[in-house]
């Protein structure tokens, strides 16, 4: 059983090495018929196997019946059978495999004509694709680097290696650039198809299409040819035209002048914006709906007429634009199809254009009026303007200078005429001095004429061309100078003999100069006070002599501040010796400063003498007026008492009185009365000149005070047989003001117009008033003021007896001015012989309701 064991142990090689033959073998690797081959391979091993196990049982079965002891014949037996199984089964492998092969041969064939096939398709489609006019991009998903087929043609630009194809702005135009960049980027980051033409920069048209597939970006490039590249050349031409018109209306939209399009029919098609604005639209598109036009209709039928294919509209309009008279300079170009037009506002441009003309006319006639001869030269140094200062210092014929000589030619004849100084190269000489036309500078020069005359001539470039010559006569400039020279040594006389001290010091503090009056009133000598000498030495000098300590110290401070403005000083001083001095510190040119001692002491007592008697004249004063208000207090009673028993004597129930007493009553009372309004005028004045008086203001109607005053002056004007008329318009309405005063100055007026007015005469008396004033005007018929007269109308106890009917104190017209002023109005008199007298009193409305007392 042990040897059987063993054997059976040696039979399994044969499969083992199987296994291992069929896993070694090629045809059995993983991939192509491997996988499946091995595993039909495994299940014909296994049944191989099974077979050989069943032929070896029953041959030992058998064996063991016939006899035990023929254990060696068996095992031979049971060798020869596995050897027959290992045999059978190797032929049927290889019978297995032969067939296998055969079918595996017929498989080859196929994916060999498969592949054939396949590369026959690949070559077509490269040779499709290696056409001349084409390129194809390719870019995997995700890669960066992109592969390229195909060519373009060398006409078009287009660079033949890989690596400066995709340089697209070295190729191509730069916004056909821009534009591909971009849409190759929506390309591949977001699958975003695109068709476009672009252009390269030898302007060939090529058509671009961008697509994606199979996750992979591709992009043809392709030229175009014949009737696509034309409609694609026209594509183009067409956004190009359609992005100019778009851009040049942008362009004219944003402009300041109106402009506008038609149409073939001449309706409006385009407007700018200015030109809304022109017409007063919403917005432009308004202005075209709605057709307003810029122009009127006379100018567009102008336009119309006027304006052809080859000669375009072009002159100066007047329209209205925001309701002004408007200037419009208008272009306007006809087409086939329409017409378009812009008008410039030169308004402004017209109304410099005069004003520049009026300036230059303006200067022209103020260089004629100068003393300086002058001459303008154009740039071909002919005479354009001359003056007559220039024709009067060269005495040359008006003929000659309105011919406009050349600058040459006027200097050679200057020269003929003997006006021109001598000179030893005359031609050298005259070049230098022409050669300010190709000078930048300004030139300069002395000229002495043979007249004695002595000129500086300044001839200066224009940047345009030409040359202005300045004549100026130096003559009278050294006479000057002499003249200034013999001034200042009078001057240096003049303030040696002054009463006056002056001194005058350097911004440096040193003095420049000092008079022998300055030296006297301070009690210095010349050594002490000599040219050059410092402030603080003069006033250690002076110090003996005052005893203010700041007063030569505010000198020497304004002498040497450093402050922009140098203020000018006054005041005095006293000095010991009791001489009262006035001092001054005055800023001279060049920062000098002047002192000037002047001795007031006479001057200072006579001022004081007469504030000492103006003291006693205004206490004196006081104590007439106290007089006068104690007086006419006084006075008052007394009369009001005669005036009350006057009265009562007049009544019947006192008694019968005869003719003569009664006259003589009249008397009194009319007397007593013209005495108690004296006496009542003096009172009021006193009162103002006191500057207590206080009016009581309120709102009175006009008319009703009008109509008072007329009943109040009714008895007086009846007693002269005169009329009173009153002048007033309708409607007055109210004034604030004190009644009682303002009814007392038109009383007197009145008053005082019926005295100088003759008899059977009117007086007039006018009432108006403004925004801020009430007038009122009392006018007569009187012998009027004279004029030496008039200026002292208004003043006190001026009365005009010889010419009135009654005799009075002069107060009257005193009076109403004082009046006036309180109420912040002004009175006016106007008066000539033989036309009588109007006086004209101004009383503002705007008041307040309070009580002013006056001052």
């Amino acid at each position: 059983m042990a040897v059987k064991k063993t054997s059976l142990s040696k039979q399994a090689d044969p499969v083992s090495g199987l296994r291992m033959r069929a896993f070694g073998n090629p045809y059995f690797a993983n991939g192509g018929y491997g996988r499946k081959t091995y595993i039909r391979l495994k299940r014909i091993a296994r049944s191989l196997l099974s077979g050989t196990a069943l032929v070896a049982l029953p041959t030992a079965a058998f064996a063991q019946e016939e006899t035990a002891v023929q254990l060696f014949s068996s095992a031979q037996v049971i060798v020869s059978s596995v050897v027959i199984g290992a045999l059978g089964a190797a032929l049927l492998s290889t019978v297995w495999l032969v067939r296998q092969r055969g079918n595996m041969e017929v498989e080859t064939e196929e994916m060999r004509g498969a592949l054939s096939e396949a590369q026959q398709r690949i070559s077509k489609y490269e040779a499709l694709i290696a056409d001349k006019n084409r390129r194809i991009v390719v870019w995997e998903s995700g890669a960066f680097k992109a592969e390229l087929l195909g060519h373009l043609p060398v006409e078009t630009g287009a660079p033949q290696a890989d690596n400066e194809f995709l340089a697209f702005g070295r190729w191509l135009r730069p916004g056909s650039a821009a534009e591909l960049e971009k849409a190759i980027d929506e390309l591949r980051s977001n699958a975003r198809s695109f068709d476009m033409v672009i252009e390269t920069a030898r302007d060939e048209v090529l058509e671009v299409q961008g697509r994606v597939s199979g996750g992979k970006a591709f992009v043809r490039f392709l030229a175009l040819n014949n009737l696509r590249a034309e409609l694609a050349e026209l594509k183009i031409e067409r956004d190009r035209l359609g992005s100019s018109i778009s851009m040049f209306e942008s362009l004219l939209d944003t402009i300041e002048q109106p402009v506008w399009r038609r149409d073939a029919q001449g309706k409006l098609a385009w407007v700018n914006h200015a030109y809304g604005e022109a017409v007063d639209a919403i917005s432009s598109a308004r202005a075209v709906e709605e057709g307003r036009e810029l122009l009127g209709t006379v100018s567009r039928e102008m336009i119309r007429a006027k304006a052809t294919v080859t000669s375009p509209y072009h002159d100066r309009l007047s329209t209205v634009v925001h309701g002004n008279r408007t200037v419009l300079d208008v272009v306007d170009v006809v087409t086939t199809d329409g017409s378009a037009g812009m008008a410039i506002d030169v308004s402004e441009a017209e109304a410099v254009r005069e004003e520049l003309k009026r300036t230059l006319k303006s200067h022209a006639e103020t260089l004629d009026h100068l003393a300086t001869p002058v001459a303008i030269f154009d740039s071909q140094r002919r005479l354009q303007f001359y003056n007559q200062a220039f024709m009067q210092l060269w005495d040359l014929d008006l003929p000659f200078l309105e011919s406009k000589p050349d600058n040459s030619e006027l200097l050679d004849r200057l020269r003929t005429n003997g006006k021109l100084p001598e000179q030893l190269n005359w031609r050298n000489w005259k070049d230098t001095a022409l050669a300010v036309y190709q000078s930048l500078d300004t030139k300069t020069d002395t000229w002495h004429l043979p007249n004695g005359q002595t000129l500086r001539v300044i001839a200066t470039a224009h940047p345009q061309g030409g040359a202005t010559w300045v004549f100026e006569n130096l003559t009278e400039q050294v006479d000057l100078e002499a003249r200034y020279n013999t001034l200042v040594r009078v001057q240096g006389e003049t303030i040696d003999h002054l009463t006056e001290g002056v001194a005058v010091f350097g911004p440096d503090g040193r003095i420049r100069l000092s008079n022998p009056a300055f030296r006297a009133l301070w009690g210095i000598t010349t050594e002490q006070a000599e040219p050059g000498t410092h402030i603080k030495t003069i006033e250690a000098a002076c110090a003996a002599s005052y005893a203010e300590p700041d007063g030569w110290r505010r000198f020497a401070q304004a002498l040497t501040a450093f402050d922009d403005e140098r203020p000018t000083l006054d005041g005095k001083f006293q000095l010991y010796t009791g001489l009262i001095l006035d001092y001054a510190v005055t800023p001279l040119p060049n920062a000098q400063t002047m002192l000037t001692f002047v001795d007031k002491t006479a001057s200072v007592q006579a001022e004081t003498a007469l504030k000492e008697k103006n003291e006693a004249l205004r206490k004196a004063d006081e104590l007439k007026n106290d007089f006068v208000q104690h007086v006419s207090y006084e006075l008052r009673s007394p009369l009001t008492n005669i005036i009350g028993f006057t009265d009562l004597l007049k009544t019947p129930g006192i008694g019968t009185l005869n003719e003569r007493q009664a006259e003589y009553i009249d008397h009194i009372s009319t007397s007593s009365s013209v005495l108690l309004t004296i006496v009542n005028d003096i009172l009021d004045l006193a009162t103002v000149d006191a500057g207590i008086m206080e009016l009581n203001y309120s709102e009175l109607a006009i008319e009703d005070l009008l109509d008072d005053v007329a009943m109040q002056i009714a008895d007086r004007l009846q007693e002269n047989n005169m009329t009173l008329e009153i002048i007033a318009p309708a409607g007055m309405g109210t004034i604030v003001a004190d009644q009682q005063r303002l009814k007392q100055i038109l009383i007197k007026l009145l008053t005082n117009a019926t005295n100088f007015s003759p008899e059977n005469s009117t007086i007039t008396l006018n009432c108006w008033r403004d925004a801020a004033n009430v007038f009122f005007s009392v006018r007569d018929r009187g012998p009027g003021i004279p004029p030496d007269m008039l200026k002292t109308v208004f003043d006190r106890f001026k009365a005009q007896a010889k010419d009135g009917k009654r005799s009075g104190a002069g107060l009257g017209l005193s009076i109403v001015e004082s009046f006036v002023h309180l109420h912040n109005g002004d009175v006016s008199i106007d008066s000539r012989a033989g036309e009588g007298t109007t006086v004209t009193c101004r009383i503002p409305t705007n008041a307040s309701f309070h009580s002013v007392a006056a001052e």
